[in-house]
């Protein structure tokens, strides 16, 4: 854990705002990270100070050249930090508008004929973009069933679906309920070995912040992240596609370069608020690593983030500073199970007998920031086939500390007694 570093994690929370106080509540332990995780102090400082210039970009000024500049160097530094040499990286409203964007091209655009295939594990955001234009396209829309014991889904279960007539597929990374991480890579693989040309597209924005992205090596056309769940702050999505997606055509202007995706003026502070997050992992991976390569450190901190989240969950789960974990408390059911090596600093649960939003009230009442997920439009694809009608969400980031998760224990072991 960064803890076992002289004074690393003082320094890590100390990039953060409100990293243990609400400026509402006052004190409190954050473990809501999966509905939007802190914010790094750079991201506010550049923030405030790009609102205030009055120039927009492509102007013949050195305010407006300064603006170019910023997005482009943002750009560069969004491929490094997804691991793409190649292919258009843009923002916009938010992940879900993006894919959005990105799967309606992809079904409108392949060849005629065909299906769409996803899989039930995945947030609405994929799942109602395929319905929709797969209707509009007349292609049959797929779902692979995933594996309720896991909270994952696998190429294998993917593989009795996937045809030849496949034309675009899509994967979640990792599911914001359970928890648990998708290998991309093998099922990209087994898609491309059944149907070549499919177009492949990733939700990656429950992912993004916990274990790093190499986006070359997945073998996929599309991929979109939330950057308010990477440490930056809401109102912009970020997304990258392959070239052969990015030419397709799509919404744009008449007359704009065939790949071409941002629409209209943005915000550059959407794309320099981006630059200062991956700044942040480049700090980060420089206390794992002695190279000076930029994607070699982002790499470092991607795993050093991974290890101590899972010391996190591990500690949340069979006990911490005295206390108890969750596996020893009776009443607490774990989805996923408890032994589960997919977890990505996630932990959902219920207490028998007690519905979730009452858990999360005494949690708040205690000082901690939880979340409670119900068998909705948004989660009951995860709580229904396992009879569940809500559970509480507890989500971590590499911040959080072992202390903070002994209180939570303490707290529990209270209310599930």
């Amino acid at each position: 854990m960064f803890v076992n570093k002289d004074g690393l994690m003082e320094e890590i929370r100390d990039h953060f705002e409100h990293v243990d106080t609400c400026p509402v509540q006052g004190k409190r332990i954050f473990f809501e990270n999966a509905g939007g995780a802190l914010t790094l102090k750079s991201v506010v400082e550049r923030s405030t100070e790009l609102a205030s210039i009055p120039d927009n970009q492509g102007r013949d000024n050195p305010a407006s050249h300064e603006l170019v500049r910023l997005i482009n160097q943002a750009k560069e530094d969004i491929r490094t930090f997804l691991g793409a040499a190649k292919g258009p990286v843009f923002v916009g409203e938010s992940g879900t508008e993006l894919l959005f964007r990105l799967i309606s091209t992809a079904i409108i655009e392949a060849p005629e004929g065909g299906n769409v295939v996803g899989s039930t594990l995945e947030h609405p955001a994929s799942v109602s973009a395929c319905a929709r234009w797969s209707r509009i396209a007349r292609r049959e829309f797929i779902r692979v069933p995933h594996n309720d014991e896991t909270g994952s889904v696998t190429a294998e279960d993917y593989r009795p679906y996937i045809t030849a007539d496949t034309r675009v597929a899509t994967i979640l990374h990792t599911s914001p309920v359970t928890g648990m991480a998708v290998d991309v890579a093998s099922i990209a693989k087994l898609i491309r070995e059944v149907s070549p040309d499919c177009y492949i597209i990733v939700d990656g924005i429950q992912h993004a912040a916990h274990g790093g992205l190499d986006i070359d090596s997945y073998g996929i056309d599309g991929y979109a992240i939330s950057p308010y769940k990477v440490f930056s702050r809401h109102g912009y999505g970020i997304a990258w596609v392959s070239e052969r997606l990015g030419t397709l055509p799509h919404n744009s202007l008449i007359g704009a370069a065939p790949d071409q995706w941002d629409l209209g003026t943005r915000d550059t502070a959407s794309y320099a608020t981006f630059s200062d997050v991956v700044n942040y992992f480049d700090w980060l991976g420089s206390h794992f690593t002695e190279s000076e390569d930029r994607r070699t450190r982002i790499n470092a901190a991607g795993k050093a983030i991974h290890a101590h989240e899972k010391a996190l969950t591990d500690a949340m789960l069979y006990g911490a500073g005295g206390q108890d974990g969750l596996a020893s408390m009776s009443n607490v059911f774990i989805i996923g199970g408890i032994d589960n090596p997919l977890r990505e600093g996630l932990v959902s649960l219920a207490v028998e007998g007690k519905p979730a939003v009452d858990v999360v009230s005494a949690l708040r009442e205690k000082g901690i920031r939880t979340h409670a997920r119900k068998n909705d439009h948004f989660s009951g694809n995860i709580l229904g086939p396992l009879g569940r009608e809500d559970c509480v969400r507890v989500s971590m980031c590499h911040y959080n500390t072992e202390e903070e998760v002994a209180d939570f224990l303490a707290a529990m072991q209270e209310i599930a007694s």
